[in-house]
């Protein structure tokens, strides 16, 4: 009994040791298991950047050019590992910068711990320099924020933001770390928080429910899935492949749902949204039963909610309470971690057979392959179209790849044409649609997966957004593909001109600097395709670095995406030209 007394003593002699507010930071984050945050330096956040130094053996920090992109990169790497992604900020500015990142995160799901410096704790409220109320200002954008101002409460604080950030529906955290909590020591050790009372991660799930959904299920004659993001969050790509084998319900993806089930799954029929597939938008409004998997029915998906599937009973299953009902009401809502509630409905559904069912997608897909995907990956006008671009893209990757698009004409195009063979292959900005996002946050993808080849699609406009990450590049080695399709507009506003406001193209011609040379300038090998012929090669070229590579691709100024679905009319109403 004595000798366990004191191994006892000896154990809790090396979990409560005393450190530095800044330094206990660091290891919180270790205790975590996160040793790679993106970040920029400043005068609130300067003695956590001193412990960063004095433990760079073990923790990796990424200087990245903007707080913006430090944010972004952090989406990328937690959209690809399903890990947090770590940022920090100073205050003021510093802080400020991270708001679109964070706010990106939240309406994506992202889970991200955001840490900034603040002034110290006396001169709070006074207008100190630098100081700003970044609490009251993210409170709006976060999962959850928190101001510490004595050092005693940073492990506590800290263990609290990931189970947060990563529990239930994940989201960003902030914690603002005032500059004497830094300086200030406590007695450290640390426990990871696994509750949190009145909070439920996770809803119960009620069998009663699922017993009613698979019922529905069953006497279904037209049954349609439409699932998003919730799927590859929970890491049910599995059961969900699973389910609609057993089930044979024709399953299409939102814009974030890609890459959850392999593109040429005989049972994938596509996307559905503004410019989604033909089939699956048209036959929302035709089909009698409407399953709702990991989504939140956002606008751009339901088109006009008065006409938005009717005539369908609807089953909904998510891990948040609060999505149920909010935009599509629903006549099932089977609440809980989708990887449980999708493995506890098997048992309760019948294998079946939709064949005519399926036909019907099988014939509106001839009639869009017929009237806009041949023309877009084998076009045979003089200008190159973006679809022809993924279309070489996927020759070479063979779906392998991780694609971060941007926001804009390419995104779509993007997300309607590239090959997935993989999970956690496509990233995007979708509920906020955040132009400059790709770029950094396929500097973030390529370090969660080193493995991986990671080729980021973005357009004029939003390059020039946040194309100074090209020095993180330079810095970082990061072998990232950048892909510029360059056709010398705000492509998707102008499409929208044309199409609504009579080819008024009030302010969406961009002139451009010289893309090459200033991918050059940073030690980038690039080069620029123009013609057809040109083509395959450059991308073949591209795909073979072992470093990062940048390639613009001159695409035809008038080039639109379609289908499209107006603003405010019903997804039935979807042209094709």
């Amino acid at each position: 009994m004595k000798t366990l007394n004191n191994e006892a003593k000896q154990n809790q002699a090396t979990t409560s040791v005393k450190i530095s507010g800044a330094e206990a930071v660091i290891k919180c984050l270790l205790e975590e298991g996160a040793d790679l945050a993106y970040g920029y330096p400043g005068g609130a956040i300067m003695p956590v950047y001193d412990e960063i130094y004095k433990y760079q053996d073990k923790f990796h920090h990424v200087l990245t050019r903007h707080e913006q992109g430090a944010a972004h990169a952090a989406q990328g790497f937690a959209r690809v590992t399903g890990k947090p992604g770590i940022v920090f900020a100073t205050s003021g500015p510093g802080a400020t910068n991270l708001v679109t990142g964070i706010a990106d995160a939240q309406i994506d799901s992202t889970p991200l711990v955001c840490i900034t410096g603040q002034v110290a704790s006396h001169l709070l409220g006074s207008d100190a320099f630098q100081e700003t109320d970044i609490i009251g200002i993210s409170t709006p954008v976060t999962k959850w924020n928190y101001q510490i101002t004595k050092a005693s409460e940073i492990p506590e604080v800290i263990a609290k933001a990931f189970y947060i950030a990563k529990s239930g529906r994940p989201g960003p955290v902030l914690i603002d770390i005032t500059k004497d909590a830094q300086f200030g020591e406590l007695d450290y050790s640390y426990k990871k928080c696994e509750k949190i009372r009145s909070y439920r991660a996770t809803p119960k799930i009620e069998v009663d429910k699922i017993k009613e959904a698979a019922k529905i299920i069953n006497n279904a004659k037209k049954p349609f899935i439409v699932w998003g993001q919730g799927v590859i969050i929970g890491s049910a790509e599995q059961e969900f492949k699973n389910f609609i084998e057993k089930t044979d319900i024709p399953s299409a993806s939102t814009a974030l749902g890609l890459s959850a089930l392999e593109t040429k799954h005989p049972l994938h029929v596509g996307m559905v949204g503004m410019h989604g597939n033909y089939a699956p938008n048209k036959l929302t409004n035709e089909c009698d039963v409407l399953i709702a998997i990991g989504m939140r029915f956002d606008d751009r998906v339901t088109g006009n909610l008065n006409t938005y599937a009717k005539q369908a009973k609807v089953i909904h299953f998510d891990i948040d309470p609060a999505e149920i009902d909010k935009n599509v009401k629903t006549d099932v809502a089977v609440l809980g971690d989708v990887k449980e509630t999708l493995t506890e409905i098997m048992s309760y559904v019948n294998k079946a057979e939709h064949k005519e069912w399926m036909s019907e997608f099988d014939k509106l897909y001839a009639i869009e392959k017929n009237e806009v995907i041949v023309d877009q990956l084998n076009p045979t006008k003089e200008g190159l179209t973006m679809g022809e671009v993924l279309g070489g893209i996927n020759k070479v990757s063979k779906g392998e790849a991780v694609v971060v698009s941007d926001v804009g004409q390419h995104q779509m195009f993007a997300c309607r044409y590239a090959d997935f063979v993989k999970t956690r292959s496509s990233v995007t900005s979708g509920g906020l649609g955040t132009m400059g996002f790709a770029l950094p946050a396929a500097i973030g993808a390529k370090m969660g997966v080193p493995n991986r080849e990671v080729v980021a699609i973005i357009g004029d406009g939003g390059y020039q957004m946040t194309c100074n990450e090209l020095g993180t590049i330079l810095q970082t080695k990061a072998a990232v593909k950048i892909v510029v399709l360059n056709n010398s507009y705000l492509g998707m506003v102008r499409q929208w001109q044309e199409l609504f406001f009579d080819k008024r193209y009030a302010s969406t011609e961009m002139i451009s600097p010289d893309f090459v040379k200033l991918a050059e300038a940073y030690d980038i090998e690039a080069t620029r395709v123009s013609k057809r012929e040109d083509l395959e090669g450059a991308i073949k070229t591209m795909m073979a670095s072992k470093e990062a590579f940048f390639l613009e691709v001159v695409i035809e100024q008038e080039d639109n995406v379609f289908p499209m679905i107006p603003t405010g009319a019903s997804v039935s109403d979807i042209r094709l030209s």
